[in-house]
């Protein structure tokens, strides 16, 4: 016999209201307390369309799976008086909604998309967020309880799973670099001065849009006319967004410099946080001379490596422009995990058509590349290979590392999986038959 609550729940379940267009609005889960609309599973189809993602058959089913599975840990995040601040769920809902907007076009358009006020989305969306941040806590809560692997659990592990199952690693490079950039200010200068002269056409009459399209090198939008479309200020550099926020409409800005080089912006049109603009962006060109001058230098500095006259560390300490590898003899890490083993798909492709056809202890001859800033500045190096360590099956012995995440991975997954597998037992569900054609991760939930 269900509690009185339940009770109320169950006789939600079968009531059904108009929620749109004529639509009929139904529930078409329960869960403990909470229930499922249909109209839920549409707006989470409405939104992640808006984002960009890919809907297909099997969508809605996903999503249902998704938030059968999320209510229990929301249940419990509840009985645990777990909370969230009105900070954290007002910077998810700005977030999403000025990534959507941005995908849509602006305020008029998503209101439209969504067929209700932007007011009244905000406040639908900050339930939601709410109870997501509450169900992260409570997943984080869980993966908390998981017992820390130790040395002799991972060597363990490793003994006995198949090694089929062991993750591959792949090929990995050990490099130090000496880098020079090119003569900046000379180029930069070169840019400004011919920035300035296509805003003194557009002033004197010129149109902006037809400009663009012949000098801007940002490839997105120069076909456009150098038109960004609207757009949340949060997507740009800050000082991009900052320029063009200050600017009214048909205004054309002075020269504002970011990481992908120099821009001139005129406003279009302005929305609250967002603005929609043309742009001419300008990257600073560097010479054959300057290139010539810089691989000149490298060739000496590789020459005196050479000849034993001071080593590869001691020449990047003292003539590597990269602050961020000349303090450790030019040596080279991932900047996302701190590793010295580089994998080929973290290293830029001028680099590694270098470093392909090297061997360990060798030194390039100067080469062109890219630094990380931005979308990547013109650099010119030599590096050295210290080291390949080819793809191979994980190990004790040289990949503590990937097998401690293989490992903490699978025992987070089994968490959740004995979480969810425990509260079945104690949870009301019942699934509307509109959806017993769906193939759940867990058919358990018709059962």
């Amino acid at each position: 016999m269900l509690c009185p609550l339940l009770m109320l729940a169950a006789t939600g379940f079968l009531r059904a209201q108009t929620y749109k267009n004529g639509l009929i609005d139904k529930s078409i889960a329960i869960i403990g307390n909470d229930v499922v609309l249909l109209s839920d599973i549409e707006e989470e189809v409405r939104m992640m369309q808006a984002s960009g993602y890919t809907v297909d058959a099997n969508t809605r089913c996903e999503i249902l799976d998704n938030l059968v599975s999320s209510k229990l840990f929301l249940t419990q995040a509840r009985l645990d008086s777990l909370t969230v601040t009105d900070e954290q769920v007002k910077e998810q809902v700005d977030a999403q909604l000025n990534k959507v907007m941005s995908s849509l076009g602006g305020e008029k358009e998503t209101e439209e998309y969504f067929k209700k006020p932007l007011y009244k989305i905000r406040q639908d969306w900050t339930e939601t967020f709410q109870e997501q941040l509450l169900i992260q806590q409570m997943q984080q809560k869980v993966y908390s309880d998981i017992p820390k692997m130790t040395p002799a659990a991972i060597k363990q592990l490793c003994q006995e799973m198949p090694q089929e199952d062991l993750p591959v690693i792949p090929t990995q490079y050990k490099l130090r670099q000496i880098v020079l950039y090119p003569d900046k200010e000379a180029a930069s200068m070169i840019v400004k001065e011919k920035l300035l002269e296509l805003r003194e056409r557009v002033i004197g009459g010129e149109k902006f849009a037809s400009l663009a399209r012949l000098y801007s090198q940002d490839p997105g939008s120069a076909t456009h006319g150098g038109e960004l479309g609207m757009r949340s200020k949060t997507v740009y550099w800050p000082q991009f967004s900052d320029a063009a926020m200050s600017l009214k409409a048909g205004q054309v800005s002075q020269i504002v410099e970011t990481p992908d080089g120099f821009h001139i912006i005129q406003m279009i049109e302005k929305k609250g946080d967002m603005f929609n603009a043309r742009h001419i962006l300008i990257k600073p060109a560097y010479t054959a001379t300057d290139r010539n001058k810089a691989f000149t230098r490298l060739d000496s500095i590789k020459t005196a490596i050479t000849e034993g006259k001071t080593t590869f560390e001691v020449a990047a300490w003292n003539n590597s422009e990269d602050f961020k590898t000349r303090t450790n003899g030019g040596m080279m890490v991932d900047e996302y995990t701190g590793s010295g083993l580089l994998e080929k798909d973290r290293l830029n492709p001028q680099d590694y058509a270098v470093v392909k056809d090297m061997k360990e202890g060798d030194i390039s001859d100067p080469f062109e590349s890219l630094d990380t800033e931005g979308r990547g500045n013109t650099i010119y190096k030599i590096v050295r290979l210290d080291g390949i360590i080819p793809s191979h099956t994980a190990s004790f012995e040289t990949d503590y590392d990937a097998l401690v995440n293989m490992a903490n991975e699978k025992n987070a997954h089994k968490a959740i999986e004995s979480f969810v597998e425990e509260k079945k037992k104690t949870t009301y569900i019942k699934i509307d038959p509109l959806f017993k054609g769906c193939k759940f991760a867990d058919e358990a939930w018709f059962k």
